[in-house]
């Protein structure tokens, strides 16, 4: 079908350096509404789409109609499946709260070994990649930090330690809803995108746990723990890359979690430095095992239907639950004559990551032995405590799909490409900025995925590289995001320490960007072309 608008590249005055800077406005009203008049994320964000949409049609010509009807699918679509993802993630958390089981699983975890340095890799990191494959959006930092101040760390240690250790798990994160969000909006399959950001990410995961050992014991923890917390990184590392290349990508945080946990189990066995302290921690532990076991419980069963819902028969059957339609009201065609996939908008109600994780938080119930009436509170009590959550994901997809539809995304990208293969650099930048202004590698992704791939095709670069380095690059953003920063100072014992977080953690953040930005350009050339699949 050829579409009734047809986008234009550079509206104004047939410049397009004019044009770019005319269409980032709704961007720079974001970003500034977010870091200098410290609105809320879902104010801000509301405020861009409606500069955006008066961009669109006033400077673009897109019609009225069209440009509403492109801002609601993009709210449509954070509600659907984005939403549906995390609302049912929290409730299994909110679930093992209720039961109980929560606090089963951190003194699991705590039996494994008292030392802080130790018990900071297996809350912060292993523990918080779990929460963050099921729940996501600050839920993993604010939850590890109360728990390590209740273990005795000094309470901004246990923030910068919990920021820190969000950073790799959050692309991966929240049964994969950062990628599929970044596919839909730069119309590239998942399954190309997560072995790339596999490659990137999973390096830096290998020494996080060096970092939060030094975080929580200087050089001397270094010294003292560094066999114990190298072969956790790399065990990490390996398992989420492994999930996210060969498997699925929604289980990749599990799968690092779970790899960690193991080969910590033994390496504490065996370096005799924490031999006596498990000793000691044992002797506090008085949990029985299939309490333990019910604990882990909603955890196994998320990957047991993932893995089911692969399977072919039963994946065959699901997928004819799938319905695809053309979005009314948006009739649009790019310059070079193509139809948007975005003008289709598809509905997956079995396949869905989140109707998988709701199906496990169901089989979970009887489990956890919760009434069904205090299950059904629990649900409700996540859609409140995610209210302003879906008010932000809305309105940044609804800004992504005015701006991506309308053509301003891609005079951006048409603009950026200027700076030829050395944009490669600059990839990880953009996923850093979104990150930390927005607190959320999705909202990240939806803003600038589709500028990504605007500017990969005419650089002549690959686009999937650019994409997952903007995913990449967001994991260093993620310990000095605004929001997330604003969710710690609400801890008890951290009111008002923002801003110290901020000056602690910033080097940190500065210096893992550069490194991706190099690993990213690199991969984009013949040096470490050979790493991309």
């Amino acid at each position: 079908m050829t579409g009734a608008y047809v986008q234009p590249i550079a509206p104004v005055g047939g410049s397009l350096a004019w044009s770019a800077l005319v269409a980032v406005l709704p961007l720079l009203t974001m970003l500034v509404l977010l870091a200098v008049f410290r609105l809320r994320s879902h104010s801000a964000a509301g405020i861009a789409v409606v500069v955006a949409l008066i961009v669109g049609t006033a400077v673009y010509g897109m019609p009225v109609g069209s440009a509403l009807s492109a801002g609601v699918e993009g709210a449509v679509f954070g509600l659907f499946p984005i939403m549906w993802t995390v609302v049912n993630a929290v409730w299994v958390y909110r679930l093992t709260v209720e039961s109980g089981h929560f606090d089963v699983l951190t003194r699991a975890f705590g039996r494994i070994s008292p030392d802080p340095r130790i018990l900071t890799i297996v809350i912060a990191f292993l523990f918080g990649a779990l929460l963050e494959a099921v729940a996501g959006f600050g839920t993993p930092i604010v939850v590890s930090t109360v728990v390590l101040i209740g273990a005795g760390l000094p309470p901004v240690r246990a923030a910068a330690a919990s920021l820190l250790a969000n950073s790799v798990v959050t692309p991966l994160g929240v049964m994969g809803t950062p990628i599929l969000t970044m596919s839909r909006v730069s119309e590239i399959p998942i399954d190309e995108i997560g072995p790339v950001v596999a490659r990137q990410v999973c390096l830096l995961a290998v020494f996080i746990p060096l970092v939060l050992v030094a975080v929580i014991g200087g050089w001397r923890g270094v010294r003292e723990t560094w066999p114990v917390a190298l072969v956790v990184g790399l065990a990490f590392g390996a398992a989420q890359f492994v999930c996210a290349s060969y498997l699925t990508v929604g289980l990749s945080n599990i799968a690092g979690a779970v790899a960690g946990l193991l080969v910590l189990v033994v390496a504490v066995k065996v370096h005799p430095t924490h031999r006596e302290a498990r000793r000691a921690a044992a002797e506090r532990i008085h949990d029985s095992r299939r309490r333990v076991v019910e604990a882990f419980a909603p955890y196994a069963l998320i990957v047991v239907v993932f893995l089911v819902s692969r399977f072919g028969p039963v994946a065959s059957l699901l997928s004819n639950a799938s319905l695809s339609f053309p979005w009314p009201g948006v009739d649009v065609t790019t310059a070079d004559g193509d139809v948007p996939t975005a003008e289709t908008f598809t509905i997956d109600l079995f396949t869905a990551p989140g109707s998988l994780v709701f199906v496990a938080a169901l089989l979970s119930i009887p489990v956890l032995k919760v009434a069904v009436a205090d299950a059904v509170r629990c649900f409700v009590a996540a859609v409140v405590q995610l209210r302003w959550s879906f008010a932000t994901v809305t309105a940044v997809l609804a800004l992504a799909y005015v701006m991506n539809l309308s053509g301003q995304t891609a005079t951006i990208g048409g603009f950026l490409a200027g700076a030829g293969v050395a944009f490669a650099l600059l990839s990880p930048v953009l996923g850093w900025l979104g990150v930390v202004v927005t607190g959320s590698n999705t909202a990240s992704n939806a803003m600038f995925g589709s500028l990504q791939v605007a500017a990969a095709q005419q650089s002549g670069l690959d686009p999937t590289v650019l994409v997952a380095g903007n995913m990449a690059g967001g994991t260093t953003g993620t310990p000095i995001a605004l929001q997330n920063l604003a969710l710690v100072s609400s801890v008890k014992g951290l009111s008002g320490k923002d801003g110290l977080l901020m000056r602690r953690i910033w080097p940190l953040s500065i210096a893992g960007l550069a490194v991706l930005s190099v690993l990213v350009w690199l991969q984009s050339t013949s040096v470490l072309g050979w790493m991309v699949p």
